[in-house]
């Protein structure tokens, strides 16, 4: 895979900075040694005809290389595993065994964190989110105490070295609340474990520049 471009936003709020989505992708690509460039989507132009032909949801990440042209971060997060003995083992067992793993960091697990952030900060009408957020959490606790269990006292979740899949559940599990984690210390040394990675902590400090640069001019236009 060469000639790599991925997208990203020039700047997001500040209760965002740190966990868009192509911060997996950074991740990965960090840690299977491929090069990339970045292309900034400016706010307000995720609409624009351009960006939604790469992606109709107008988001971000896409991934734009030789022979490939992908969005969703799940679906370049594997193509990158694919293309990288970093990510994905040999064996043909532990291959499904990952990929069933970021099927789950994406549908078992990060949904329900997500409703959950939702109704912590989009939720308009806050005393009705207050009356859901208990039951969310439920819905969070008992998924993360069944992935607790399954880790058990493996570092990573499958063949007890790091794949693609950690790389999804780890950014998941950044978004859980550290009060909520903390009573799960088996996934909070194992989402720590992830972070302290030196592929995240570059993919990290490269997503948050842009925002710290780009700052300025939006809040001026605010």
């Amino acid at each position: 895979m060469k000639n790599i471009t991925i997208t990203a936003y020039d700047w997001v709020p500040d209760f965002a900075q740190g966990h868009v989505r192509d911060l997996r992708v950074r991740w990965a690509l960090r840690e299977a040694g491929l090069p990339y460039d970045v292309e900034l989507i400016e706010q307000g132009k995720q609409t624009e005809p351009g960006h939604l032909a790469r992606q109709p949801f107008a988001q971000v990440p896409t991934l734009d290389a030789e022979g490939a042209a992908l969005f969703e971060s799940g679906a370049i997060v594997w193509r990158i595993a694919e293309r990288s003995p970093a990510l994905l083992p040999g064996d043909t067992a532990d291959r499904d065994r990952t990929l069933s793993w970021c099927f789950a960091a994406l549908n078992s697990v990060e949904p329900f964190v997500a409703q959950l952030a939702f109704l912590s900060i989009f939720a308009r009408e806050k005393e009705a989110a207050g009356r859901i957020v208990p039951q969310v959490t439920a819905l969070v606790e008992r998924k993360l105490s069944r992935l607790s269990d399954a880790l058990g006292d493996s570092d990573w979740l499958v063949a007890n070295r790091f794949t693609a899949a950690d790389v999804l559940m780890v950014t998941v599990l950044r978004d859980v609340p550290e009060d909520t984690l903390a009573a799960y210390p088996t996934l909070r040394a194992y989402r720590d474990r992830g972070t302290a990675r030196p592929a995240f902590a570059a993919a990290l400090e490269e997503q948050m520049q842009p925002f710290a640069e780009h700052a300025p001019r939006y809040e001026k236009a605010s």
